[in-house]
């Protein structure tokens, strides 16, 4: 095979591995999402993130629903947390969270009102920009 026949090859597999992003919807606002399926990834978040796209955000997928409590050390932006139910209908917002940067104490909680399974965080202030309200439905494009 000629070298510029391993470069197309090669150029062909690569294009062949790229994904289409994670998409979640609210009232048809939709953002790109990146995953936290496992206790690594919850546990880490979007620590040491310093900016996040205006259509982006992380969506938490638990394995089952309960209460749950969000904090945020190391985290640098502010952001809104978005707790869904295990049929996707938004439970409780907690908005405007600010950055921990605590370094002895401990950074408060900022827990859902109900039982969630899914929680969604995106940049400070586009629950109330766009509205999102308690019984808005979270509409998942996950690919697996």
């Amino acid at each position: 095979m000629t070298k510029n026949g391993i470069l197309f090859g090669l150029f062909v597999l690569l294009a062949g591995c790229q994904t289409t992003p994670h998409q979640v919807s609210i009232n048809g606002v939709s953002f790109n999402v990146t995953l936290a399926e496992d206790d690594n990834s919850r546990a880490m978040g979007l620590m040491y993130e310093k900016s996040l796209a205006e259509d982006a955000g992380m969506l938490f997928i638990f394995p089952d629903s309960r209460p749950r409590a969000f904090w945020m050390k190391n985290t640098l932006i502010p952001l809104d947390i978005l707790y869904f139910n295990q049929q996707q209908i938004l439970v409780s917002i907690q908005a405007d969270v600010p950055p921990c940067r605590a370094t002895t104490s401990r950074c408060p909680n900022y827990p859902s009102e109900k039982p969630a399974k899914y929680v969604l965080e995106i940049n400070a202030g586009l629950a109330e920009k766009h509205n999102f309200k308690v019984g808005d439905e979270l509409v998942l494009n996950i690919k697996k």
